[in-house]
């Protein structure tokens, strides 16, 4: 019995971070588009948020090969799983799909609220992954210990871009608000989805992989699996 709810909770941890990659680095590429747009001669930011671009992609690419090592697709999860889908929709009242871009690239106060929910959602990350790395049915599945220290070491560089263009153009650091609707979709994942997908018999799979219509674009190389 133990061996089923430690395979179930590792399959359903999984699902939900291979979907907030994918969902990750799918929305940096608008990121970047309103950076170039905005800022084209700051090659500085530029390089840092492509860098974070390519770290959730190949952080993606290390939660994919460990489902095809198990050899099972991901359980289907959807954007009511993901912070930062959650955290746009509540401080932009619209889905990342609909975030306006070109208002974005206008309006530095758009721009300046897109920098801070970032930053923290990243914050938010590394906290998380922090404490995965001391759960006990975490440190028993060593691809995935190695998924997490990658990410790990990686997460820090993530969310300074954002915070060094809040710091440089003068702009105020989260509020106490800010930080309270963070904790609030964290506690909703933990303490509502997270359960309630757990016991829940009929979660589908998923029948194709979330970057399967992506750009064809050259993979940063994951950690070897096996190591």
């Amino acid at each position: 019995m133990f061996a089923a709810f430690r395979r179930r909770y590792l399959d359903l941890l999984a699902s939900i971070y291979i979907y907030n990659e994918h969902r990750g680095y799918t929305s940096i590429d608008r990121v970047l588009e309103a950076v170039r747009a905005r800022e084209p001669d700051n090659h500085q930011l530029i390089a840092d948020i492509e860098r974070h671009r390519a770290d959730e992609r190949k952080h993606y690419v290390m939660f994919k090969r460990w489902f095809e090592l198990k050899g099972v697709m991901p359980l289907h999860v959807d954007r009511t799983c993901g912070h930062i889908d959650r955290f746009v929709e509540i401080i932009f009242r619209t889905t990342i799909d609909n975030l306006d871009t070109k208002r974005v690239i206008a309006e530095d106060a758009q721009f300046e609220k897109l920098c801070r929910v970032i930053s923290l959602t990243e914050q938010r990350g590394f906290k998380q992954v922090e404490i995965l790395l001391k759960h006990p049915l975490v440190r028993d599945d060593k691809v995935m210990m190695k998924i997490f220290q990658v990410i790990h070491k990686d997460e820090p560089s993530h969310w300074a871009p954002y915070d060094g263009w809040l710091r440089a153009n003068g702009k105020r650091e989260p509020r106490w608000w800010e930080r309270a609707i963070d904790t609030f979709i964290h506690s909703e994942l933990l303490f509502l989805k997270l359960p309630v997908l757990f016991l829940n018999p009929w979660v589908k799979r998923r029948v194709d992989w979330a970057d399967a219509h992506d750009p064809a674009e050259t993979l940063a190389s994951p950690i070897p699996a096996a190591a």
